[in-house]
């Protein structure tokens, strides 16, 4: 529970030798202070009583005045308690005054209806990350004020014995709440200081990446499959992409005629939005050329999985639609893998992980390889050439190996 009282503040005095009263509010042993407008000598303060002295000449009406705005201010911090009870004593302070303190929960919600018009999944990703923290907060509302280091471990806490998340889980989770912090910022909601991510530093681990090796996809080129039946559409949707550049599953899906020239791929991503212009190589001219044969409109997908007739202009309708058929891809690679008895777990992905594990490999500039998978940074691309390299490194140990003895002429 909050206590509020009537101190002054001696050591302030001005010209006139008088001290200003404030308000103190405590909670937590944090205490902030709010200006009454009264300032009085301080032989006339009674330490005691916390009111002024009778002396003074206007003890009674300033004493009534005090006594109105204690309770004023109580009635407001026991409203605010009432709905929350992680409330912070710089969110009564603001309360008291008239300022409202900045929820995180409703910016927040704002800012992903935003982010809603531009990347349904991304929103839908970060709408699931919203629903933790309210889970954490369930009595009300949650200030920025409030999330300090100190909460920031708690909530970490949380994430990790109530949903067992793993190491880079909860750093989505946090990263989630340091982008709405910095978007705050932006709107001049929150001071830049109240940022607790200058103090409380997250990282992730570096995180494996499974790809295929040149044995691998040419088992699963060569495997026999009767052609245009769904697994081998989603067979060649995969080798397409591990050749042309890594294309996500969900851009493989949009694929229209009218992105191919004749030669290459242009397309605007739907994760990022980036275009990119991909020259296709061999292996994928002949895939496309075999989806090629028969009269081919503009406007109709190359890959025959999405419907032509139907209008996927609705983004929740195209969400759902590419999370169901991601998902029979996804089964249909995982019953080919086991076909070729494969260890690995074969998902669309991994295509795109192969691509980049193979371009490196072949020599490609990795500044290149980061714009045909249309990675916003490099430093993602560089996952791939650590994987490149400790493969280099694992080569290299042949000359750590001992020499077979050299049979002797008898």
């Amino acid at each position: 529970m909050a206590s509020t009282t009537v101190v002054i503040r001696s050591k302030k005095l001005d010209s006139k030798g008088e001290a200003p009263l404030y308000l103190r509010i405590i909670k937590d042993r944090k205490a902030k202070f709010i200006s009454v407008g009264i300032k009085i000598d301080p032989k006339f303060w009674d330490e005691k009583k916390l009111r002024i002295k009778k002396g003074h000449p206007n003890s009674q009406r300033f004493n009534n005045y005090l006594t109105n705005k204690i309770a004023e201010a109580e009635n407001i911090i026991l409203d605010l308690q009432t709905k929350s009870k992680t409330v912070s004593p710089k969110s009564m302070k603001e309360m008291v005054i008239g300022k409202p303190a900045v929820s995180f929960g409703p910016f927040a919600n704002k800012y992903l209806e935003h982010l809603e018009r531009k990347n349904l999944s991304t929103y839908r990703k970060y709408k699931s990350l919203l629903k933790k923290i309210e889970a954490f907060t369930p009595t009300g509302d949650l200030y920025f004020d409030e999330i300090d280091v100190a909460w920031l471990k708690k909530y970490e806490a949380f994430l990790k014995t109530h949903y067992h998340n793993s190491h880079n889980t909860i750093y989505h989770n946090l990263k989630f709440i340091r982008r709405v912090f910095q978007e705050a910022i932006n709107e001049d909601m929150v001071t830049i200081d109240k940022n607790p991510f200058y103090k409380f530093k997250i990282t992730r681990q570096p995180g494996t990446r499974e790809f295929l090796t040149e044995d691998e996809i040419k088992k699963i080129e060569e495997y026999k499959l009767t052609p245009f039946t769904k697994v081998d559409t989603h067979r060649d949707m995969f080798i397409f992409s591990a050749y042309a550049g890594g294309i996500r599953v969900s851009d493989m899906l949009q694929l229209k005629w009218e992105n191919f020239d004749g030669e290459r791929i242009l397309l605007q991503t739907q994760k990022t939005g980036s275009v990119v212009s991909i020259k296709l190589p061999g292996k994928a001219l002949e895939i496309i050329a075999k989806y090629k044969k028969g009269t081919k409109s503009a406007a109709d997908f190359i890959f025959p999985i999405f419907n032509n007739a139907m209008d996927y202009e609705d983004k929740d309708f195209l969400f759902r639609e590419v999370s169901t058929h991601t998902a029979y891809i996804n089964k249909n690679l995982k019953w080919l893998a086991g076909k070729l008895n494969f260890e690995k777990k074969l998902s669309f992905h991994i295509a795109r992980h192969t691509f980049a594990t193979r371009a490196l490999k072949k020599g490609m500039r990795i500044e290149y390889v980061s714009k045909l998978l249309g990675h916003s940074d490099i430093r993602t691309t560089q996952i791939y050439a650590k994987i490149v390299n400790e493969d280099l490194d694992k080569a290299m140990e042949i000359f750590n190996e001992k020499a077979a003895p050299t049979p002797t002429n008898l």
